[in-house]
């Protein structure tokens, strides 16, 4: 399945704001993921075969890391021109994202851990494919 090489993902600037999150990456251009995720706790089972993207946020919430998980569109040299990450995993594989942050590859499906004591700020989880996209937020109590 790894027919696509790992990339680490760089630092970006963030913008949270109430119609949704806005990624800028280091080549100037921006990604938003549109509207308030929902709020979920840890671990979150994405939908199978879905893209799924993790970011992480720092403390202030101005800036943090995106990673794609299992992506096998996007070619590293673009990943690498926009400061986006990429892990690939294999059936019932694991791998830390980022300090606190797990990703498993389980079923077709992702599972994201947080332990959100670690991570520094706050998690975030976009699934999307061509019917549309769904956001959420790892959070301690989801209630």
């Amino acid at each position: 399945m790894t027919t696509r090489e790992e990339v680490s993902p760089q630092t970006l600037p963030i913008e949270l704001t109430e119609d949704g999150i806005t990624v800028e990456y280091t080549d100037g251009r921006e990604a938003f993921y549109r509207g308030v995720p929902q709020k979920r706790e840890s671990p979150l089972k994405t939908a199978p075969g879905r893209d799924v993207h993790v970011l992480v946020t720092d403390g202030s919430e101005t800036q943090g890391v995106l990673t794609y998980v299992n992506d096998l569109k996007t070619h590293a040299d673009i990943l690498e021109d926009t400061g986006v990450g990429r892990v690939m995993l294999e059936p019932d594989e694991q791998t830390t994202v980022f300090p606190g942050v797990t990703v498993r590859n389980e079923a077709h499906r992702v599972f994201v851990e947080a332990d959100l004591d670690r991570a520094d700020g706050r998690v975030f989880v976009f699934e999307e494919n061509q019917m549309g996209e769904r956001s959420f937020e790892m959070v301690a109590d989801a209630e």
